[in-house]
């Protein structure tokens, strides 16, 4: 194993995470790994932006978002628009 792939790894937390649109999700606090396979599977967020998660994570520390979803990581991490297409469905769903 390369020794610097835990320095990258932890490189993660703290970063704050967007959406491919530019909108903000959260903020890295840990990963979740699948240590066999020596890969990042999800990224666990707190300081959600409450517009997109709202009531549905209340009451939680926060989410984990599958690192598939993870577009590209420079200063911020940016991720697909599923989450903001989530937020879509539920307020379509309310207004039916």
């Amino acid at each position: 194993m390369n020794d610097d792939v835990p320095q990258e790894i932890t490189s993660l937390v703290g970063r704050e995470v967007y959406s491919k649109n530019g909108v903000f999700v959260g903020q890295v606090e840990d990963l979740r790994l699948d240590l066999d396979a020596e890969t990042v599977t999800g990224l666990a967020l707190t300081s959600l932006n409450d517009e997109l998660f709202g009531t549905q994570t209340a009451g939680a520390r926060g989410v984990i978002l599958p690192y598939r979803w993870v577009r590209a990581v420079g200063d911020v991490i940016l991720v697909n628009d599923v989450v903001e297409r989530m937020k879509e469905e539920e307020n379509e769903e309310a207004a039916a």
